[in-house]
């Protein structure tokens, strides 16, 4: 297993690793719309998911490979409300129409409207 870190996605927020790769596939850990040079959580669903997206594309960027080579995500909402906003720009950028589920819960980390975990092939 290698550890994928990328200075252009916000670092970890508890005891895990950004992404992993494994037998040639790559996890990437839920991801937020969190700024990685300010620290800085984005304001609103469209915000948060535009950074989410750029912070997803920065870990697949380190780890060799792109959006083309998502599999299955993993989405994450705060409110049901905010699917169709959020799936606006979710979709121009997985563009491999992975496999996906997309779910709403109660809560989600330092506030967080949305945030979604990503499995690729290297």
């Amino acid at each position: 297993m290698n550890v994928i870190v990328s200075q252009n996605a916000p670092k970890a927020i508890g005891p895990y690793s950004q992404a992993m790769v494994s037998n040639g596939m790559l996890y990437i850990s839920g991801t937020a719309g969190v700024d990685p040079q300010t620290g800085k959580l984005q304001e609103g669903i469209e915000a948060q998911t535009e950074q989410a997206v750029k912070n997803i594309a920065a870990i697949l960027e380190a780890a060799g490979t792109d959006f083309s080579k998502v599999v299955k995500t993993t989405c994450f909402l705060y409110d049901m409300k905010d699917f169709a906003a959020f799936n606006a720009i979710y979709e121009k950028a997985f563009i491999s129409k992975p496999a996906r589920s997309c779910v709403a819960v109660k809560e989600l980390p330092a506030h967080f409207l949305c945030e979604i975990e990503v499995i690729a092939e290297v």
